[in-house]
């Protein structure tokens, strides 16, 4: 018989409402199977066993009583970034590292509605800043399919979960590909909704214009379920669009025959690992087996993509994170000479490397006499690739190309070459500058047995399209069934 914790989200589902097991009987199966291999992945920083527990009673008690909705009783982890009542959220820094938030983030307040249970908060890169989940203060998540490897960044934790049956889902977000990276390198599959499709009231920000938060699961039926239950409007929020959204379940197992495919020349030429180009062709060809047609495109701006990320990204982070100072919550230096001297203290002691690299970063390109030349430069170009997708999508219905230049690489391989770290976002930040929805499918294996994803990019508010060709992918291939051997 099938362990409940090799299930997904909506197998579980099947299995509450048919009444073969109770809601409490699948979250003990998930919280024995995070004790049994997370020394392995080390995919949480936080386990909530007795919070899991009593909303898995509660969810059972509402089962019994006839009130069930889609996700009721499943379990979920939440990302460490996206404030729990009650519940450290550190972000995976020193500076917020007891930080107990006294209010849910609005995705987690719709995720207590549902009775979804929530099993703990996965690990991160330090305020998302990062590829590889190496930023982390309290340490590094391994790839399952090899823990020698990366599991991706920033949302590393919430991806190794979903890949190591530790949770059937997740909650990760996205600023620069940090939910679609994570995927492609552990084998999975995730998407960045829209920007202002799903609330961020609540996620701590990093860069306020790019952050987004998006679902991990393993196959498509399972990310239609999650994007039902957090996509919509909320006040809370001043960046929500207050826009109608469809069940994006009626988008499964629907025919792609007739639909077109674009194929953006400036990012093909920057493919030159060839097991991800062996993959491409694979994956491109069970489309057109479907009847998807492809057909070239340029996007002649991609390739200010990831400069002008790195000044506003930073120039949002170096404000944001002006917050933390010592004098409301978070970390305290414990010895100091005056206020200014805390300051410096504590922002010494509680920030990582990379942090204090982009604060750096973001606080010279926001500081007079550089403003115009390094922020409001980028601002421009990130229009113009606004633009390029716009007229790209008068041609096609999506656009195909990698997740990642590459498999997952070793733990330690990049982290001191920041460069070639910021370079592994390539084909993924484009999609957060213009703010579009773009998802990541598992597509097959490198030469190694490392998984690589395939990337799909629809046209705002169009996450339904990329359900359909996902889910219709899904149907044709077996990629998102194989589970690492832990």
């Amino acid at each position: 018989m099938t362990d409940l914790y090799e299930l997904t989200a909506a197998e579980l589902a099947r299995f509450l409402r048919q009444g073969k097991a109770s809601s409490t009987e699948i979250t003990r199966s998930f919280l024995d199977r995070i004790e049994k291999v997370e020394d392995k992945v080390k995919a949480f920083i936080t386990v909530t066993p007795k919070l899991a527990l009593e909303m898995a009673e509660e969810a059972d008690q509402r089962i019994s009583s006839g009130d069930v909705k889609p996700l009721t009783g499943i379990p979920i982890a939440v990302k460490d970034n996206m404030c729990v009542k009650g519940y450290k959220t550190t972000c995976g820094s020193r500076i917020l590292a007891d930080f107990v938030p006294p209010y849910d983030a609005t995705v987690v307040r719709l995720l207590k509605e549902e009775g979804m249970v929530i099993l703990g908060k996965p690990n991160m890169d330090e305020f998302a800043m990062g590829s590889s989940t190496e930023t982390s203060c309290f340490g590094v998540t391994h790839n399952p399919w090899n823990p020698d490897m990366i599991a991706g960044g920033s949302s590393g934790g919430s991806v190794a979960a979903v890949a190591a049956s530790e949770a059937p889902t997740a909650l990760g977000s996205d600023t620069g590909g940090s939910i679609r990276l994570p995927a492609s390198f552990c084998g999975v599959t995730g998407i960045k909704p829209t920007y202002g499709a799903v609330s961020r009231y609540g996620l701590v920000a990093y860069a306020s214009s790019l952050d987004q938060i998006g679902p991990v699961a393993r196959d498509a039926r399972d990310i239609a379920l999650v994007l039902n239950l957090i996509c919509g409007h909320d006040v809370r929020d001043s960046t929500s669009v207050p826009t109608e959204f469809p069940d994006f379940t009626t988008f499964l197992d629907k025919p792609v025959k007739g639909m077109t495919i674009g194929m953006p020349r400036e990012f093909f030429e920057k493919l030159d690992h060839p097991d991800v180009a062996r993959v491409i062709d694979d994956a491109k060809s069970t489309f057109e087996r479907l009847g998807v047609t492809f057909v070239d495109l340029s996007l002649p701006h991609l390739d200010y993509g990831i400069a002008a990320y790195y000044v506003i990204a930073p120039s949002e982070a170096s404000s944001n994170l002006a917050r933390y100072d010592g004098v409301k919550y978070g970390h305290r230096a414990e010895q100091f000479e005056g206020m200014i001297d805390m300051y410096c203290r504590t922002r010494a002691e509680g920030f990582g490397p990379e942090v204090k690299r982009r604060i750096m970063l973001g606080t010279y390109a926001l500081s007079s006499g550089y403003y115009d030349a390094y922020y409001l430069k980028a601002a421009k170009v990130r229009t113009l690739i606004t633009q390029d997708f716009k007229k790209a999508f008068e041609t096609c219905d999506a656009v195909f190309c990698p997740t990642g230049p590459s498999p997952a690489f070793r733990i330690g391989e990049k982290i001191d070459d920041p460069i070639q770290m910021y370079l592994t976002d390539v084909f993924t930040i484009p999609v957060n500058m213009a703010g579009l929805p773009g998802i990541s499918l598992p597509a097959g294996f490198s030469k190694d047995g490392l998984p690589i994803g395939v990337q799909l990019i629809a046209p705002h508010f169009e996450e339904g399209r990329l359900i359909q060709l996902s889910s219709a992918y899904q149907n044709e291939t077996d990629h998102h069934l194989k589970r690492p051997s832990l």
